[in-house]
């Protein structure tokens, strides 16, 4: 009993040893991925410097991370699109931190009044400059590499892909292959013969379109970088008759990037001869501006010859690269003021600035030299203004205007004198009048002394002082003046972004192998599959066209006796023992040459 017992004993040990040793082995040869545990006693290894260095480039250049800064981008343009810019408009910005003040400190430590030049856009904007240049780096070589190599050859198996079909033909395999060379490259397929079968491929254009697309991206930022960069913006208000020399003393505001060249500024003037405005008459439209255009004489350089242009909304003068837009409108009433000797002391056509759409205006009339009271001390007038290019009527509401033509135009002034405070140094809104420093003139009844005025009439200031007469109304235009490089390449980049998106997304890029053999019976055996790199409902119907096509060279064996064909398709290969209604093994039915339209038939 116990020799049985140490008997069984030492078995059992020996087939646990066994099977342990058969468990290593089958650790050994299987495919499942293994755990490697570090031992207890030792420490993981720190990646370092450089670990974190090649971790890091390979998060940013990764496609994830480029989406991602192109979301946050487009995020970050959008206080841009809602908030008033700096660069921009300086007035907008300031009446918007009048109005919210709460807000104000909280934009500001931001940087929203600047969003395209404050540090968290310029980060994400380099970071995905970067990520492209990474990204598109690899992908050329690699895409460069698959230009330069051949197409694969054949699987074993071609009944495993998608899209298959196969007959049998009388044809020589030769012969079979040559026709299918040539019928491949001219449907522009790259191929080339592999053993017993030819194998190609089209489609390229697909990962060209995605290098595209990726390149136009990195064409635009830079474009919109060096536009930012090398800008200049000014804008000009000019009367009729009065003209602007591109020049920085003749702007009334000015903008520049901050690599920007004064000396860069091109050469060239132009003269304000007319502003055509016309406006609907009636209707619900009323006031809607039918005509809307200046018409200058340019000159382009310092010795240029004069040339007659127009400008309109949308349609700027190019000079030189140089752009000029009209962008405002508006009236300056033509007033001559005269001491009280009678003697012209100024006479100009004053700018009012527009409050509505029917053009009320309003703005100051100044005089700051030439005028002596009736002591003979020189002293300073000043006038509000208030201009209305259709007047309703006296007695008919408030001093409004009630159509943007000059149908009835008024004139009110209200005077004053004393000292403008234009000598102080401090800049001064010439369409303002500031009167902390100055004494109201009073009419009879002590009152302020003011007057509404047609064409022609004057108002008589008190005591002898002299007078102002409106003489009549001129019009002016304002235009923005903008040199901006690179919008030639940014609109390049985004055709070209566009052109390469589509060909990514509607180009696809398949694989066509056509394997010839002859069969035990001396029966030449054609089988022809495709595979695409992404799922289309084309492939099938595009291998069909090429299998016609191809069926023209080797055609279609003409059936046998039944005795005779099931005796040659038992030993043919298996394909076409499955029967004509058999699947392959991607689970679509063969698709057999004499069901597919010929070459050139509609589909």
């Amino acid at each position: 009993m116990s020799k049985a017992n140490s008997t069984g004993t030492r078995q059992r040990a020996d087939e646990q040893a066994q099977g342990s040793a058969h468990g290593a082995a089958g650790d050994r040869l299987s495919t499942a991925p293994r755990e490697e545990r570090p031992d207890t006693g030792a420490a993981v290894p720190a990646m370092g410097v450089i670990g974190w260095v090649r971790w890091f480039w390979r998060q940013l250049t990764s496609m994830r991370v480029a989406l991602i800064l192109l979301f946050l981008l487009s995020l970050g343009a959008i206080p841009g699109s809602l908030i008033p810019q700096t660069s921009v408009d300086d007035m907008k910005v300031q009446a918007f931190k009048d109005q919210h003040t709460t807000l104000t400190p909280i934009y500001e430590k931001l940087q929203l009044f600047d969003v395209y030049s404050s540090v968290w856009f310029s980060a994400i904007y380099i970071l995905l400059f970067v990520s492209l240049i990474g990204c598109i780096v690899p992908r050329t070589g690699q895409f460069v590499g698959q230009l330069r190599s051949r197409p694969p050859g054949a699987p074993k198996r071609l009944t495993r892909l998608p899209a298959y079909t196969t007959w049998r033909t009388e044809a020589e395999p030769e012969a079979v292959r040559e026709a299918a060379l040539a019928v491949l490259r001219k449907r522009r397929f790259r191929t080339h013969g592999v053993g017993d079968a030819v194998a190609a491929e089209k489609g390229y254009l697909r990962e060209a379109g995605n290098l595209v697309f990726h390149i136009a991206l990195i064409v635009m930022l830079l474009a919109f970088a060096s536009g930012q960069l090398f800008k200049s913006e000014g804008g000009k208000l000019v009367v009729e008759g009065d003209g602007f020399s591109n020049t920085l003393t003749q702007y009334d505001d000015f903008k520049s990037g901050s690599l920007y060249d004064s000396d860069s500024l091109a050469p060239f003037s132009f003269v304000l001869d007319d502003f055509v405005g016309t406006y609907e008459k009636s209707g619900p439209q009323r006031g809607t501006p039918r005509t809307f255009e200046a018409r200058v004489t340019y000159t382009e350089g310092a010795e240029g010859a004069e040339r007659k242009g127009v400008i309109k909304v949308n349609e700027p003068l190019v000079v030189d690269g140089t752009k000029v837009y009209l962008i405002a409108h508006g009236y300056a009433p033509v007033v001559t003021v005269r001491d009280g000797s009678g003697k012209v002391v100024s006479k100009t056509a004053v700018p009012l600035l527009p409050i509505d759409n029917n053009i009320t205006s309003s703005g100051a009339i100044k005089v700051m030299d030439g005028y002596k009271d009736k002591k003979g001390v020189k002293t300073q007038l000043g006038f509000k203004a208030f201009f209305v290019p259709t007047f309703a009527g006296h007695g008919k509401g408030q001093m409004f205007s009630q159509f943007p033509g000059l149908d009835f135009p008024v004139l009110a002034l209200s005077a004053y004198q004393g000292s403008l405070g234009v000598d102080s140094g401090l800049a001064q809104n010439v369409y303002q009048l500031d009167t902390s420093k100055m004494k109201e003139f009073k009419d009879k009844d002590g009152e302020l002394l003011k007057k509404m005025l047609m064409p022609g009439e004057k108002l008589d200031l008190p005591d002898g002082a002299g007078s102002i007469t409106f003489d009549g109304v001129e019009e002016w235009a304002s235009f923005q003046v903008s040199q901006q490089p690179g919008t030639g390449w940014a609109l390049i980049g985004a055709i070209a972004a566009i052109a390469g998106l589509a060909g990514s997304l509607f180009i696809q890029r398949r694989r066509v192998w056509v394997r010839a053999v002859r069969g035990a019976d001396g029966v030449t055996v054609v089988e022809m599959a495709g595979l695409g790199r992404s799922e289309s409902a084309k492939l099938p119907e595009e291998l069909g066209d090429l299998a016609a096509a191809l069926v023209t060279t080797a055609p279609v064996e003409p059936e046998k006796p039944a005795e005779s064909a099931s005796t040659a398709t038992a030993t043919s290969i298996d394909v076409d023992a499955d029967g004509p209604d058999a699947t392959n093994e991607a689970g679509s039915r063969p698709v057999h040459p004499a069901e597919a339209p010929a070459e050139g038939a509609e589909k």
